[in-house]
């Protein structure tokens, strides 16, 4: 069935307009931080239990904070890559609630990125 309404420009079907389910809550964050190998990265935790992973060359870094980042709106995952003299690097962050499983396709892909020089 179409439902077009009076003025033209504009229709869509009742299917498209029935409501759908959304993945949410904070899911499994092992997700995220088993991309990592002790070859290649260090891992701390901290005394609040924030987790911090970083590249032995210094330039990457994630950290996954479940009660929210210190002196941050809930800020629970942190991801920065460093720049060079000449190209900026880059941050990105995602809430406590954000599903594990989409910060961990955003860490797959930057890591998927890097290349040894």
């Amino acid at each position: 069935m179409t439902v077009a309404p009076a003025d033209l420009g504009f229709s869509t079907t009742t299917e498209a307009l029935r409501l759908h389910e959304w993945q949410l809550g904070p899911g499994q964050p092992t997700l995220v931080t088993d991309q990592f190998s002790a070859a290649d990265f260090h891992l701390i935790v901290d005394d609040r239990a924030d987790v911090h992973i970083s590249s032995k060359d210094g330039h990457f870094y994630l950290g996954w904070f479940p009660n929210g980042r210190p002196g941050t709106d809930g800020e629970g995952w942190a991801i920065a890559v460093a720049g060079t003299g000449g190209v900026p690097g880059y941050r990105m962050s995602f809430d406590t609630e954000t599903p594990a499983d989409i910060v961990a396709v955003a860490v797959a892909r930057v890591l998927a990125t890097s290349r040894r020089v």
